[in-house]
């Protein structure tokens, strides 16, 4: 059995948080940080372009809040399913 890399994508508003994230996590050999966002608009554009399998979602963001932009990531999810 081959050990599957999960691509991950790290949001929260405040950047030591995701620095300490991104330590503890790159420790890990299967877990890769494929991007890191800071605000809730970023997430939904960066969970687009790059689709990662976990997304750390902070829910207290600027610009757009992490339910809302986490309920968009879950829609683009879903119209991309129903054009497969």
């Amino acid at each position: 059995m081959r050990n599957a890399i999960v691509h991950i994508l790290v949001v929260d508003d405040y950047e030591p948080f995701r620095r300490f994230l991104h330590l503890k996590l790159q420790s890990r050999p299967e877990l890769q940080i494929v991007s890191e966002a800071s605000d809730g608009l970023q997430a939904v554009q960066k969970a687009e372009e790059l689709q990662p399998d976990v997304i750390l979602l902070d829910i207290s963001l600027p610009k757009l809040n992490g339910i809302e932009a986490a309920r968009q990531i879950r829609n683009l999810h879903q119209d991309q399913e129903s054009f497969s």
